[in-house]
């Protein structure tokens, strides 16, 4: 259901995406492009801390990975603890192949060999080998929190920028408000997998928190400063409309309700633990939402939303010399669900686990 809620939202709003292109391990979709359901994730963990909670609970010192643009890879986090508000993570990261296809560059099948200890120690020197990266988390107060982080991947070029991002939420009673900014900023295109690096952006978000039936509201307002390049490969694609230089404003709101036709009281298996606790419940509901969203464009990039327009009806109006756009739309949805059994039973006990 999480991720069902993740592909709603990413038709309005820009959700992350992970990618093994950063040590951050995410990537902005590009506006007005909705992700697929494989791709958005969470916004609460970054891949830092997921390696190390590996690191601390699953006794792996150092973290092997594999992807397709730098081959085998050895990633290893140290965590700073500076005060009980604060804590630092290093995160750094090892080139294995690119190590190896250096080793028998003059040798052959032999490199190891012939080479000597002094030289292979020369190998270890080369800084491509490296990508390092920081983060810290401070807790302002029981209500704030501030992210910063940066990472440098030396293992794309020598000339390679070093990414900087700080995040602050804050937590109202029944909101909640995220101000981000990076530079650059690296968001990726769904349609063509291509990414790109904008100079500068900075989004402020404010949304209502998730109720099960009610009225629900979330506003954002995201600038782009400076002109788009294309994230590595050759700069043959076109840049998409929204990454140019601009500012953007999006609101919306909603009504949400809820009915639960029937739902099971019945005990549950003792001392057996439900595959998902969310889902452990059988029941027959029922929901429906109805709202409404307005976006306006400000700048180079409000082009966008007059491709948007040619797609469907919607109400909106362009102002081509004043490079501004305004774009309406409402939406509604209904759904049903059932579900039978409380997920505490294997359909099989062997083989792949199959809960019911």
């Amino acid at each position: 259901m999480k991720k069902l809620r993740w592909a709603i939202d990413g038709e309005l709003w820009e959700l992350d995406a992970s990618t093994p292109r950063t040590l951050e391990g995410a990537a902005r979709a590009v506006p007005g492009k909705a992700l697929p359901l494989g791709l958005s994730r969470g916004t609460k963990l970054f891949r830092p801390n997921q390696i190390d909670f590996m690191q601390r609970f699953m006794v792996a010192p150092f973290l092997p990975s594999y992807t397709h643009h730098l081959g085998v890879t050895i990633q290893r986090v140290l965590s700073i603890p500076v005060t009980e508000n604060w804590s630092a993570l290093l995160l750094g990261q090892f080139n294995l192949r690119k190590f190896l296809s250096s080793l028998k560059e003059n040798g052959g099948g032999d490199g190891v060999r012939k080479r000597d200890l002094k030289s292979i120690g020369k190998l270890f020197l080369d800084k491509s080998l490296y990508a390092l990266g920081f983060s810290s988390e401070v807790l302002l107060t029981p209500d704030d929190t501030l992210l910063l982080s940066s990472d440098s991947y030396y293992a794309h070029n020598s000339s390679s920028i070093p990414r900087k991002k700080s995040v602050f939420h804050h937590k109202f009673p029944h909101h909640n408000l995220t101000v981000d900014a990076a530079w650059p900023a690296l968001f990726v295109d769904k349609e063509t997998g291509t990414y790109w690096d904008v100079p500068f952006s900075m989004a402020i978000d404010l949304a209502s928190l998730p109720l099960d039936s009610g009225l629900s509201y979330h506003l954002c307002l995201h600038h782009n400063h400076g002109s788009p390049k294309q994230f590595q490969g050759d700069p043959i694609a076109q840049v998409p409309a929204s990454l140019f230089p601009g500012v953007s404003a999006k609101c919306a709101f909603s009504y949400e309700k809820n009915v639960d036709i029937w739902r099971s009281k019945a005990q549950k298996l003792k001392m057996v633990q439900p595959y998902d606790i969310f889902l452990s419940d059988p029941h027959v509901s029922a929901s429906g939402t109805i709202g409404a969203s307005l976006s306006a464009s400000f700048g180079e990039s409000s082009i966008r939303l007059v491709e948007d327009a040619k797609d469907v009806k919607h109400l909106s109006y362009h102002n081509p010399t004043l490079k501004y756009t305004l774009l309406g739309d409402i939406f509604a949805s209904v759904s049903f669900t059932a579900q039978h059994g409380n997920f505490q039973r294997l359909v099989s006990e062997h083989g792949f686990p199959f809960w019911f």
